[in-house]
């Protein structure tokens, strides 16, 4: 029986500044198996959209106009953190688009822990030709739309998953320390 149990959180941001988020999704995992997720657009503090940004996720300035600041989808997303451990592909990216929008808008700070599917995979399939989320995906054989917030997370929580079956892990916690790593305190 696996007792992973962890979120896994995907931004998206409108352009290179990290409070720019455009979009976040998070997957709940609950006994290893999906019992939850949450997906929203959310509307920057400055509807400043770089088109680079744009043609990786496809959202536009018209598709936020209308969707809530990230002060008032915080109290919503943040039931699925805290006292989590929470996952991201890339964590140092998507903690530091939290981290940012937490002050940005001067809300209360969440207790979890985090951990990084990027290092995840290189310790587990050091082999695979690089450890992108759409190298990952093929290797798991899943079709996704990679920069979908909501399918990225899906593919993000597939990783300690197949880690955990592979490494003969039956939790998160036995997962990192077989693997020679910790999860560690988010600091906002």
């Amino acid at each position: 029986m696996s007792l992973m149990n962890f979120t896994s959180i995907d931004f998206e941001t409108a352009n290179a500044n990290r409070n720019s988020a455009c979009s976040v999704a998070v997957v709940v995992i609950e006994n290893g198996r999906m019992t939850d997720s949450y997906n929203t657009l959310i509307r920057p503090p400055e509807m400043n959209f770089e088109e680079g940004n744009i043609k990786i996720h496809g959202i536009t300035p018209e598709m936020v106009e209308n969707a809530p600041n990230f002060a008032q989808i915080w109290p919503v997303l943040r039931t699925y953190l805290d006292n989590r451990i929470v996952i991201a592909h890339n964590s140092f990216f998507d903690m530091g688009v939290l981290r940012s929008c937490i002050w940005q808008y001067h809300l209360p700070k969440p207790h979890f822990t985090t951990a990084c599917t990027v290092q995840i995979s290189r310790k587990v399939w050091p082999n695979l030709p690089n450890h992108k989320l759409n190298t990952l995906g093929e290797f798991f054989q899943i079709k996704f739309h990679h920069h979908d917030a909501l399918d990225d997370a899906k593919v993000c929580a597939k990783i300690p998953l197949v880690a955990g079956r592979t490494v003969g892990a039956n939790s998160m916690e036995e997962l990192l320390q077989k693997i020679g790593m910790q999860a560690k305190i988010f600091k906002s």
